[in-house]
């Protein structure tokens, strides 16, 4: 058994903003029913933001489907969530990733600036590719 609730609001001419329902095992009440949408709609962001960022940021999460007649979807796509975790763990313990972030524009960016790099030069680790980039960082406007 699941009880549900529902969110929508409006602007001042009663215009729908944003129209959500909601499933919880938990007994609904008058006391917690708005703590319930507003963890229901945190979950939500969290999920949309992550898949928007899968997306659109680089990533090409969706692209990645269909290649393979077995395995190799599952593949590519554990991959990509794997690069995920690796540039989210970097984004909050590494200093120089966190500097780059700062100054590139973009994550596509970022990935474009270090995909080409090693395309033509090899660097002994990480910290020395990140050094690398850090120390001559003259970013060329794209229009």
């Amino acid at each position: 058994m699941v009880n549900w609730c529902e969110l929508t609001t409006t602007d001042e001419r009663g215009k729908v903003l944003y129209h959500n329902a909601f499933t919880t095992s938990l007994p609904l009440n008058d006391q917690n029913v708005a703590k319930v949408v507003e963890a229901g709609r945190s979950r939500w962001k969290i999920e949309n933001e992550n898949n928007n960022t899968l997306k659109t940021k680089g990533y090409h999460f969706e692209h990645n489907y269909g290649h393979g007649q077995q395995y190799l979807s599952s593949l590519l796509a554990s991959l990509i969530l794997l690069a995920f975790l690796v540039h989210t763990v970097l984004e909050w313990m590494d200093d120089q990733y966190q500097l780059l972030r700062q100054k590139l524009p973009s994550r596509k960016r970022l990935f474009s600036d270090i995909r080409t790099l090693t395309s033509y030069l090899c660097f002994e680790s990480w910290g020395a590719l990140m050094t690398f980039m850090l120390q001559s960082f003259e970013p060329v406007p794209r229009h």
